[in-house]
């Protein structure tokens, strides 16, 4: 049984599709594509993902997204499944070979009866369908290759100036359409995101890159990233405060004095990722 990066490869050589074609047709980005078909993703793509390859490339429906439930289940699952596999294999086959031992002979016709305490011959298709699976679970434990590496994915853009939708693109987490290298990065949750608006002026500008920590502890005066409870985001410096009432409250202070800061109660805040490196846009126009 092939891999599901494989299958995958194999099929679209087959259509004379390149990366390029099959990734406008279904609007999943090249290098995520490229990723799954040379095995370097450590989850399979979402099952939304896996539709729609299934549709572009002819597969029959449900192929990829059975292939792909296998992979997601956890290796000492597996290894449980594939010995209840290879346990009922045997049992029903000496079932079988048991009934053809005990079973008397009609005279008229020559066929065995089996006994009543010996249980039905198991159907080829049983074997068959068992044999595949066994086969799926056996080449879903060891087709994802881990690759140690300190690249971190560009997962969106976030904006520097009021709090905008942000969306990750229900890409897997790692996975994103550009990756920059960082070697002095050593959060493995590391990530990136484009600074859009001039909100953070001078110090940020719009099209830098900036690499966030979640390992990071964020204090006063820290540049983080900011989500809310509505998936809203936006950047900004931020200073851990007390409101009129005492309750705790977190200010949202833009570094361009054009801008107002915001307070924003803490309970609306779901993620405070912390500012670690930033590059720069050669070109300022």
């Amino acid at each position: 049984m092939d891999s599901l990066g494989t299958k995958l490869r194999r099929q679209r050589r087959r259509l004379g599709l390149t990366l390029d074609e099959l990734a406008g047709r279904t609007r999943i980005s090249k290098p995520y594509l490229s990723l799954i078909e040379t095995g370097r993703v450590p989850n399979p793509p979402s099952d939304e993902k896996l539709r729609r390859l299934e549709q572009i490339l002819g597969f029959p429906t449900g192929e990829l997204l059975s292939q792909a439930h296998i992979q997601r289940t956890p290796r000492d699952v597996r290894a449980v499944l594939a010995r209840l596999l290879q346990q009922g294999s045997v049992a029903g086959a000496h079932a079988s070979a048991n009934g053809n031992r005990n079973g008397k002979t009609d005279p008229a016709n020559g066929s065995a009866h089996p006994s009543s305490s010996v249980a039905a011959p198991i159907n080829l298709d049983d074997f068959f369908l068992n044999g595949m699976l066994q086969e799926m679970v056996e080449q879903s434990a060891g087709n994802v290759e881990q690759v140690a590496t300190n690249a971190v994915p560009v997962i969106n853009r976030v904006s520097a100036g009021y709090p905008r939708d942000f969306t990750d693109l229900s890409y897997p987490k790692g996975v994103a359409d550009d990756y920059v290298g960082c070697p002095d990065v050593h959060d493995k949750d590391a990530f990136a995101a484009r600074v859009h608006g001039d909100s953070m002026m001078p110090k940020y500008r719009e099209g830098d890159i900036v690499i966030f920590s979640p390992a990071a502890e964020p204090k006063n005066g820290d540049d983080c990233f900011v989500r809310f409870d509505d998936s809203q985001t936006t950047f900004k410096r931020v200073f851990f405060e007390n409101d009129d009432a005492g309750s705790p409250s977190i200010r949202l202070q833009p570094r361009n004095e054009r801008y107002r800061p915001q307070t924003v109660p803490s309970e609306r805040v779901t993620g405070l990722y912390k500012a670690m490196f930033r590059y720069q846009r050669v070109n300022q126009d």
